[in-house]
């Protein structure tokens, strides 16, 4: 394997990486941006009252977009694999 093609792999392995993520991510940041809010203007500052929900979402979106997870992967290993 030359080097170019090892550059190559490792920056698409990263890439593939970070897509796979960022759904799980988003969702988080999302949950955690209107908990944030709630409390606030609730003035309710439990950190359980913000952790729980970012949890329960971002398990909930990991159930729901792992097969497509698993589909990125498997593409990137065949690509990796491939002579």
């Amino acid at each position: 394997m030359a080097d170019g093609d090892l550059v190559e792999l490792v920056r698409q392995a990263i890439l593939a990486g970070l897509l796979v993520i960022a759904p799980v991510l988003c969702v988080g940041f999302a949950v955690a941006v209107c908990t944030g809010l709630l409390q606030a203007a609730t003035g309710v500052h439990e950190p359980l009252v913000g952790l729980v929900p970012r949890l329960v979402a971002m398990a909930a979106t990991l159930v729901f977009v792992m097969p497509w997870m698993v589909e990125r992967f498997v593409e990137l290993f065949r690509t990796a694999a491939a002579p």
